[in-house]
Protein backbone atom coordinates (compact mmCIF):
# COMPACT_ATOMS: atom_id res chain seq x y z
CA UNK A 1 0.00 0.00 0.00
CA UNK A 2 1.19 3.45 -0.83
CA UNK A 3 1.28 5.76 1.49
CA UNK A 4 -1.56 8.35 -0.45
CA UNK A 5 -3.81 5.40 0.23
CA UNK A 6 -3.55 6.15 3.98
CA UNK A 7 -2.48 10.01 4.06
CA UNK A 8 -6.84 10.29 2.03
CA UNK A 9 -8.46 8.22 5.04
CA UNK A 10 -7.54 11.68 6.83
CA UNK A 11 -8.99 15.20 6.69
CA UNK A 12 -6.63 17.71 7.35
CA UNK A 13 -8.68 20.13 8.57
CA UNK A 14 -10.53 17.30 11.25
CA UNK A 15 -6.33 16.40 12.59
CA UNK A 16 -6.15 20.12 12.92
CA UNK A 17 -9.25 20.05 15.70
CA UNK A 18 -8.41 17.47 17.19
CA UNK A 19 -5.44 17.88 17.66
CA UNK A 20 -6.50 21.58 19.26
CA UNK A 21 -9.20 19.47 21.70
CA UNK A 22 -6.76 17.70 23.33
CA UNK A 23 -6.61 18.35 27.47
CA UNK A 24 -3.62 18.68 29.90
CA UNK A 25 -4.72 14.79 30.65
CA UNK A 26 -4.27 13.79 27.42
CA UNK A 27 -0.98 15.08 27.59
CA UNK A 28 -0.17 13.97 30.97
CA UNK A 29 -1.31 10.42 29.62
CA UNK A 30 1.07 10.40 26.80
CA UNK A 31 4.17 11.96 28.78
CA UNK A 32 3.83 8.84 31.44
CA UNK A 33 3.98 6.79 27.97
CA UNK A 34 7.66 8.38 26.70
CA UNK A 35 9.09 5.27 27.75
CA UNK A 36 7.09 3.21 26.00
CA UNK A 37 5.36 3.05 22.82
CA UNK A 38 3.92 6.61 22.12
CA UNK A 39 0.89 6.18 19.49
CA UNK A 40 -0.32 8.87 16.86
CA UNK A 41 -3.35 9.87 19.50
CA UNK A 42 -0.64 10.59 22.27
CA UNK A 43 1.10 12.39 19.30
CA UNK A 44 -1.33 14.68 18.71
CA UNK A 45 -1.58 15.76 22.29
CA UNK A 46 1.98 16.42 22.91
CA UNK A 47 1.40 18.50 19.29
CA UNK A 48 -1.30 20.18 20.35
CA UNK A 49 -1.65 23.96 22.64
CA UNK A 50 -2.78 22.11 25.45
CA UNK A 51 0.76 20.49 25.91
CA UNK A 52 2.44 23.63 25.83
CA UNK A 53 2.88 24.19 30.02
CA UNK A 54 4.27 20.59 29.99
CA UNK A 55 7.18 21.92 27.04
CA UNK A 56 10.06 21.54 30.10
CA UNK A 57 8.75 18.00 30.64
CA UNK A 58 8.98 17.26 26.95
CA UNK A 59 12.45 18.55 26.79
CA UNK A 60 13.65 16.61 30.16
CA UNK A 61 12.24 13.05 28.33
CA UNK A 62 13.46 13.82 24.51
CA UNK A 63 17.05 14.69 25.86
CA UNK A 64 16.88 11.75 28.17
CA UNK A 65 15.72 9.75 24.97
CA UNK A 66 18.31 10.86 22.72
CA UNK A 67 21.32 10.61 25.02
CA UNK A 68 20.20 6.53 25.99
CA UNK A 69 19.86 5.99 21.82
CA UNK A 70 23.01 8.65 20.65
CA UNK A 71 24.99 8.88 23.58
CA UNK A 72 26.26 12.77 23.14
CA UNK A 73 27.31 12.82 19.74
CA UNK A 74 26.07 15.49 17.11
CA UNK A 75 26.71 14.56 13.61
CA UNK A 76 27.43 17.36 11.12
CA UNK A 77 26.36 17.58 7.16
CA UNK A 78 26.50 19.98 4.46
CA UNK A 79 24.36 20.80 1.51
CA UNK A 80 26.25 21.40 -1.55
CA UNK A 81 23.84 22.73 -4.49
CA UNK A 82 24.67 21.19 -7.87
CA UNK A 83 22.13 23.42 -9.74
CA UNK A 84 19.27 26.36 -9.22
CA UNK A 85 17.61 25.16 -12.49
CA UNK A 86 14.07 24.39 -11.97
CA UNK A 87 10.37 24.04 -13.79
CA UNK A 88 8.69 24.51 -10.83
CA UNK A 89 6.22 27.75 -9.53
CA UNK A 90 6.33 27.41 -5.92
CA UNK A 91 5.38 30.99 -4.13
CA UNK A 92 8.24 29.89 -1.34
CA UNK A 93 11.36 29.04 -2.97
CA UNK A 94 14.36 31.55 -4.32
CA UNK A 95 14.46 29.23 -7.33
CA UNK A 96 11.06 29.09 -8.75
CA UNK A 97 10.48 29.22 -12.86
CA UNK A 98 8.83 32.33 -12.05
CA UNK A 99 11.91 34.30 -10.38
CA UNK A 100 14.22 36.29 -13.13
CA UNK A 101 17.33 34.32 -11.73
CA UNK A 102 20.53 33.61 -13.84
CA UNK A 103 20.72 29.72 -13.74
CA UNK A 104 23.70 27.58 -12.89
CA UNK A 105 24.46 23.60 -13.25
CA UNK A 106 28.06 22.88 -11.99
CA UNK A 107 30.30 21.14 -14.54
CA UNK A 108 32.41 18.21 -13.67
CA UNK A 109 35.09 20.36 -12.44
CA UNK A 110 33.26 22.83 -10.28
CA UNK A 111 31.40 20.36 -8.47
CA UNK A 112 35.09 18.66 -7.49
CA UNK A 113 36.12 22.13 -6.00
CA UNK A 114 32.99 22.21 -4.27
CA UNK A 115 33.92 18.44 -2.79
CA UNK A 116 37.15 20.09 -2.29
CA UNK A 117 36.11 22.60 0.31
CA UNK A 118 33.40 20.62 2.49
CA UNK A 119 36.29 17.91 2.55
CA UNK A 120 38.80 20.66 3.73
CA UNK A 121 36.48 21.55 6.43
CA UNK A 122 36.17 17.45 7.64
CA UNK A 123 32.99 16.34 5.73
CA UNK A 124 32.73 12.85 5.11
CA UNK A 125 28.95 12.73 3.86
CA UNK A 126 27.34 15.26 1.62
CA UNK A 127 23.53 16.30 0.59
CA UNK A 128 23.58 17.16 -3.36
CA UNK A 129 20.71 19.22 -3.45
CA UNK A 130 18.93 20.73 -6.81
CA UNK A 131 16.20 22.17 -8.33
CA UNK A 132 13.32 20.01 -10.54
CA UNK A 133 14.95 20.72 -14.35
CA UNK A 134 15.59 17.85 -17.18
CA UNK A 135 19.27 19.04 -17.39
CA UNK A 136 20.00 17.68 -13.33
CA UNK A 137 17.86 14.55 -14.30
CA UNK A 138 19.04 11.07 -13.09
CA UNK A 139 21.92 10.82 -15.83
CA UNK A 140 23.21 13.98 -14.68
CA UNK A 141 23.13 12.85 -10.59
CA UNK A 142 24.69 9.59 -11.28
CA UNK A 143 27.95 11.17 -12.88
CA UNK A 144 27.72 13.44 -9.67
CA UNK A 145 27.54 10.44 -7.44
CA UNK A 146 30.55 8.80 -9.46
CA UNK A 147 32.66 12.09 -9.07
CA UNK A 148 31.92 12.42 -4.88
CA UNK A 149 32.31 8.53 -4.27
CA UNK A 150 36.08 8.66 -3.94
CA UNK A 151 35.64 11.35 -1.56
CA UNK A 152 32.84 10.75 0.71
CA UNK A 153 31.76 7.75 3.03
CA UNK A 154 28.24 8.96 2.65
CA UNK A 155 25.89 10.56 -0.23
CA UNK A 156 22.54 11.99 0.18
CA UNK A 157 20.69 13.83 -2.52
CA UNK A 158 17.71 16.36 -2.14
CA UNK A 159 16.28 16.30 -5.40
CA UNK A 160 13.26 16.10 -7.22
CA UNK A 161 11.38 12.89 -7.08
CA UNK A 162 12.20 10.05 -9.00
CA UNK A 163 10.49 6.81 -10.05
CA UNK A 164 11.60 3.83 -8.07
CA UNK A 165 14.16 2.44 -11.01
CA UNK A 166 15.93 5.52 -11.40
CA UNK A 167 16.82 5.51 -7.14
CA UNK A 168 17.91 1.57 -7.54
CA UNK A 169 20.44 3.24 -10.39
CA UNK A 170 21.68 5.65 -8.24
CA UNK A 171 21.87 3.28 -5.39
CA UNK A 172 24.30 1.08 -7.52
CA UNK A 173 26.21 4.34 -7.64
CA UNK A 174 26.57 4.76 -4.31
CA UNK A 175 23.42 6.68 -3.27
CA UNK A 176 22.70 5.86 0.57
CA UNK A 177 20.17 8.33 1.51
CA UNK A 178 17.05 10.54 -0.21
CA UNK A 179 15.62 13.38 1.27
CA UNK A 180 12.56 14.06 0.38
CA UNK A 181 10.43 16.85 2.13
CA UNK A 182 6.14 16.58 1.73
CA UNK A 183 6.49 20.94 2.09
CA UNK A 184 2.99 20.56 3.50
CA UNK A 185 0.66 17.83 3.36
CA UNK A 186 -2.63 20.01 3.30
CA UNK A 187 -4.27 19.48 -0.09
CA UNK A 188 -5.68 23.51 -0.08
CA UNK A 189 -2.62 24.53 0.57
CA UNK A 190 -0.24 22.46 -1.53
CA UNK A 191 -2.31 23.63 -4.61
CA UNK A 192 -1.76 27.04 -3.09
CA UNK A 193 2.02 27.26 -3.07
CA UNK A 194 2.68 24.69 -6.35
CA UNK A 195 1.07 26.54 -8.58
CA UNK A 196 2.31 24.84 -11.92
CA UNK A 197 5.69 21.86 -12.93
CA UNK A 198 6.21 18.30 -11.97
CA UNK A 199 5.89 19.47 -8.10
CA UNK A 200 2.25 20.27 -8.72
CA UNK A 201 1.48 16.52 -8.36
CA UNK A 202 0.99 15.58 -5.20
CA UNK A 203 0.27 12.22 -4.88
CA UNK A 204 3.21 11.49 -6.91
CA UNK A 205 5.63 13.27 -3.86
CA UNK A 206 3.60 11.65 -1.07
CA UNK A 207 4.55 7.90 -2.54
CA UNK A 208 8.16 8.79 -3.07
CA UNK A 209 9.15 7.13 0.87
CA UNK A 210 7.55 4.23 -0.51
CA UNK A 211 9.68 3.98 -3.84
CA UNK A 212 12.56 4.92 -2.23
CA UNK A 213 12.00 1.82 0.21
CA UNK A 214 11.26 -0.62 -2.78
CA UNK A 215 14.46 0.51 -4.65
CA UNK A 216 16.00 -0.58 -1.06
CA UNK A 217 17.77 3.32 -0.19
CA UNK A 218 19.34 3.14 3.49
CA UNK A 219 17.68 6.22 4.49
CA UNK A 220 14.65 8.03 4.12
CA UNK A 221 14.38 11.97 5.03
CA UNK A 222 10.77 13.36 6.12
CA UNK A 223 9.15 16.83 7.37
CA UNK A 224 7.33 19.60 5.88
CA UNK A 225 7.90 23.43 5.53
CA UNK A 226 6.08 24.66 8.69
CA UNK A 227 4.45 27.90 7.66
CA UNK A 228 2.59 26.64 4.75
CA UNK A 229 -0.47 26.04 6.67
CA UNK A 230 -1.60 24.47 10.47
CA UNK A 231 2.14 23.39 11.49
CA UNK A 232 0.44 20.96 14.12
CA UNK A 233 -1.49 19.77 12.05
CA UNK A 234 1.34 18.99 9.23
CA UNK A 235 3.65 17.27 11.92
CA UNK A 236 1.17 15.07 12.59
CA UNK A 237 1.21 13.64 9.23
CA UNK A 238 4.68 13.95 8.86
CA UNK A 239 4.05 11.43 11.80
CA UNK A 240 1.61 9.38 10.33
CA UNK A 241 4.49 9.15 7.37
CA UNK A 242 7.17 8.34 9.60
CA UNK A 243 5.04 5.31 10.85
CA UNK A 244 4.07 3.84 7.74
CA UNK A 245 7.22 4.00 6.23
CA UNK A 246 8.49 2.23 9.58
CA UNK A 247 5.67 -0.23 9.37
CA UNK A 248 6.01 -1.39 5.53
CA UNK A 249 9.45 -0.40 4.74
CA UNK A 250 10.62 -0.90 8.42
CA UNK A 251 14.46 -1.90 7.03
CA UNK A 252 15.03 1.94 5.99
CA UNK A 253 16.11 4.05 8.54
CA UNK A 254 14.81 7.30 9.18
CA UNK A 255 15.43 11.07 9.34
CA UNK A 256 13.34 14.39 10.08
CA UNK A 257 13.69 17.81 9.51
CA UNK A 258 11.64 20.89 11.15
CA UNK A 259 12.56 23.45 8.39
CA UNK A 260 11.15 27.11 8.68
CA UNK A 261 10.32 29.58 5.97
CA UNK A 262 13.41 31.87 5.45
CA UNK A 263 13.76 35.48 3.43
CA UNK A 264 14.07 34.28 -0.62
CA UNK A 265 13.82 35.60 -3.67
CA UNK A 266 10.66 36.57 -5.30
CA UNK A 267 7.63 38.07 -3.37
CA UNK A 268 6.95 37.52 0.25
CA UNK A 269 4.22 34.81 1.18
CA UNK A 270 1.62 35.09 4.12
CA UNK A 271 3.44 32.51 6.85
CA UNK A 272 1.33 30.73 9.61
CA UNK A 273 3.21 31.32 12.87
CA UNK A 274 5.72 28.62 13.68
CA UNK A 275 7.76 30.20 16.69
CA UNK A 276 10.98 28.57 17.97
CA UNK A 277 8.69 27.51 20.68
CA UNK A 278 6.90 25.84 18.78
CA UNK A 279 10.04 24.22 16.76
CA UNK A 280 11.20 22.83 20.48
CA UNK A 281 7.94 21.05 20.93
CA UNK A 282 7.30 19.10 17.60
CA UNK A 283 10.72 18.22 17.67
CA UNK A 284 10.33 16.82 21.05
CA UNK A 285 7.18 15.40 20.23
CA UNK A 286 8.52 13.45 17.43
CA UNK A 287 11.58 11.89 19.92
CA UNK A 288 8.84 10.31 21.97
CA UNK A 289 6.99 9.19 18.95
CA UNK A 290 10.41 7.71 17.36
CA UNK A 291 13.28 7.11 19.54
CA UNK A 292 15.29 5.90 16.45
CA UNK A 293 14.93 8.75 14.19
CA UNK A 294 17.84 10.84 13.54
CA UNK A 295 16.05 14.38 13.95
CA UNK A 296 17.91 17.60 12.00
CA UNK A 297 18.66 20.92 12.81
CA UNK A 298 19.07 23.33 10.16
CA UNK A 299 21.22 26.24 9.41
CA UNK A 300 17.78 28.45 9.02
CA UNK A 301 17.66 28.60 12.75
CA UNK A 302 20.05 31.09 14.23
CA UNK A 303 22.97 30.09 15.94
CA UNK A 304 21.63 31.28 19.99
CA UNK A 305 19.16 29.08 19.75
CA UNK A 306 20.59 26.41 17.81
CA UNK A 307 23.26 26.55 20.74
CA UNK A 308 20.36 25.84 23.08
CA UNK A 309 17.73 23.20 21.12
CA UNK A 310 20.37 21.21 20.09
CA UNK A 311 20.71 19.32 23.24
CA UNK A 312 16.48 18.67 23.00
CA UNK A 313 16.45 15.73 20.48
CA UNK A 314 18.65 16.49 18.13
CA UNK A 315 20.86 14.20 16.59
CA UNK A 316 22.26 16.10 13.75
CA UNK A 317 22.99 19.89 12.58
CA UNK A 318 23.92 21.49 8.93
CA UNK A 319 27.49 23.60 9.28
CA UNK A 320 28.70 26.35 7.37
CA UNK A 321 26.13 25.97 4.87
CA UNK A 322 25.41 27.66 1.27
CA UNK A 323 22.49 27.21 -0.44
CA UNK A 324 23.51 28.27 -3.59
CA UNK A 325 25.63 26.26 -6.34
CA UNK A 326 29.36 26.78 -6.24
CA UNK A 327 28.72 28.54 -3.11
CA UNK A 328 31.58 26.98 -1.28
CA UNK A 329 34.33 27.75 -4.30
CA UNK A 330 33.08 29.03 -7.40
CA UNK A 331 30.29 31.00 -7.61
CA UNK A 332 29.70 32.90 -3.97
CA UNK A 333 27.69 35.31 -5.41
CA UNK A 334 24.89 33.08 -6.79
CA UNK A 335 21.50 33.21 -6.04
CA UNK A 336 20.92 31.36 -2.94
CA UNK A 337 17.87 28.94 -2.12
CA UNK A 338 17.15 31.10 0.93
CA UNK A 339 18.92 32.61 3.60
CA UNK A 340 20.44 30.73 6.34
CA UNK A 341 20.53 32.32 9.83
CA UNK A 342 23.57 30.51 11.36
CA UNK A 343 26.91 31.75 9.60
CA UNK A 344 28.98 29.93 11.56
CA UNK A 345 32.10 27.80 10.20
CA UNK A 346 31.73 23.75 10.23
CA UNK A 347 34.99 24.66 13.12
CA UNK A 348 33.08 27.00 14.87
CA UNK A 349 29.91 24.88 15.34
CA UNK A 350 32.29 21.54 16.42
CA UNK A 351 34.09 23.42 18.77
CA UNK A 352 30.95 24.55 20.39
CA UNK A 353 29.63 21.24 20.77
CA UNK A 354 33.16 20.18 22.52
CA UNK A 355 32.70 22.84 24.89
CA UNK A 356 29.57 21.11 25.73
CA UNK A 357 30.52 18.04 26.46
CA UNK A 358 29.21 16.26 23.04
CA UNK A 359 31.58 14.60 19.80
CA UNK A 360 30.83 16.07 16.83
CA UNK A 361 30.61 13.11 13.89
CA UNK A 362 31.64 13.91 10.72
CA UNK A 363 30.12 11.16 8.37
CA UNK A 364 26.72 8.98 8.92
CA UNK A 365 28.80 5.44 8.15
CA UNK A 366 31.25 4.07 6.48
CA UNK A 367 32.11 2.97 2.81
CA UNK A 368 32.52 -0.80 2.96
CA UNK A 369 28.88 -0.94 4.78
CA UNK A 370 27.60 0.35 1.42
CA UNK A 371 30.41 -1.92 -0.42
CA UNK A 372 32.10 0.76 -1.59
CA UNK A 373 35.52 0.26 -0.38
CA UNK A 374 37.57 -1.19 -2.40
CA UNK A 375 36.51 0.80 -5.48
CA UNK A 376 36.86 3.99 -3.50
CA UNK A 377 40.32 3.52 -2.92
CA UNK A 378 40.91 2.61 -5.96
CA UNK A 379 39.46 5.53 -7.50
CA UNK A 380 40.96 8.00 -5.47
CA UNK A 381 44.51 6.69 -5.93
CA UNK A 382 44.21 6.64 -9.49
Amino acid sequence: MNFSEVWGRHDFGDISREIASKTPEDVKRALSRTRGRVDLEDFKALLSPAAAPHLEAMARASHRNTVERFGRTMRLYAPLYLSNACANVCTYCGFSAHNKIRRKVLSDAEILAEARVLRGHGFDNVLLVTGEAGRVGTDYLANALRLLRPHFSGLWIEVQPLDEADYAALGGEGLSAVMVYQETYDPAAYARHHLSGPKADMEYRLNTPDRLGRASIKKVGLGALFGLSDWRADAWFTGLHLRHVETVHWRTKLSLSFPRLRPHEGAEIPVTPFHERDLVQAACAFRLLCPEAELSLSTREGALFRNQAFRLGFTAMSAGSKTNPGGYASEPESLEQFAIDDARSPGEVAAYLRSQGYEPVWKDWDRAYDGFSRSAEAAAAS
